[in-house]
């Protein structure tokens, strides 16, 4: 029997039809927070730089408090990549699914373990936001809270303005945190938290934690990091009450 070309784009488009609704239905693990950790490997970090922000996330994941109130939730969904003008896939730690210390130690040796971008570009927090917000929309879990950490300690100067993203990050239920490293350098360091504040960090409840330089960093993640997996009050959405959780640090500022 002849098939005609209206039957032949009719079972196409069926076909398609399918392949979408498979796709909606595929198994999403739910789990608590969903966390992207976002990782500044422009140009002005150097090694040691480096291994002080991979030390000091290691160590936050793998203090005892931390540890403990990951336990208390129902999963906590994290990935690292690293970022400047481009970012390289082959450097990401992927999706990990944080339950107990076993499944924490594990990242942890992760973050512990991974070898720097070699490439040292400029500072595309944009292109970082933009890409944290793919993977988090792609992944294999369903977080009741979605949140992107920003770590670094300059401005966008390459590409495209985190600003541009934020409508973005509100469709998909997103927050973006920030954690600015203030430097020696004032040209790079000035007012970086005002910036942050002002624009990077999105969303209900939404906060910068400051780190007075790359020998803070490990505190300043530390305290970041317990903030970010404290539930919220309410049980529904965030509606920006998470800021009154903790006090204000020196340096630490909430979304306005």
């Amino acid at each position: 029997m002849r098939v005609t070309r209206s039957a032949k784009l009719l079972l196409a488009s069926l076909f398609a039809l399918g392949l979408v609704g498979a796709h909606s239905a595929r198994a999403e693990t739910p789990v608590s927070i969903e966390l992207v950790l976002a990782v500044d490997t422009s140009q002005s970090v150097d090694g040691f730089e480096f291994a002080l922000v991979m030390e000091g996330i290691a160590g936050a994941l793998r203090d005892p408090e931390v540890v403990d109130r990951i336990g208390q939730l129902d999963g906590v969904a994290v990935a690292l990549f690293q970022w400047n003008s481009e970012i390289d896939e082959g450097y990401m730690i992927p999706w990990h699914l944080m339950k107990d210390p076993g499944s924490v130690e594990a990242f942890a040796a992760k973050v512990a373990q991974a070898e720097r971008d070699p490439l040292r570009g400029f500072t595309a927090i944009g292109r970082a936001v933009e890409f944290g917000l793919r993977q988090i929309a792609g992944n294999a879990f369903e977080g009741r809270q979605k949140k992107i950490d920003v770590s670094g300690d300059g401005r966008n100067n390459r590409g495209r303005s985190p600003l541009v993203f934020r409508a973005q990050a509100k469709h998909q239920g997103v927050v973006i945190n920030g954690l600015p490293i203030m430097t020696q350098s004032s040209a790079k360091s000035a007012e970086l938290d005002r910036y942050y504040r002002e624009e990077v960090i999105s969303g209900p409840g939404a906060f910068a934690e400051v780190a007075d330089g790359y020998e803070d960093f490990a505190r300043a993640f530390r305290r970041k990091l317990l903030r970010e997996i404290t539930p919220v009050i309410s049980e529904g959405e965030n509606d920006g009450r998470e800021a009154l959780a903790y006090s204000s640090p020196r340096g630490s500022s909430a979304s306005e």
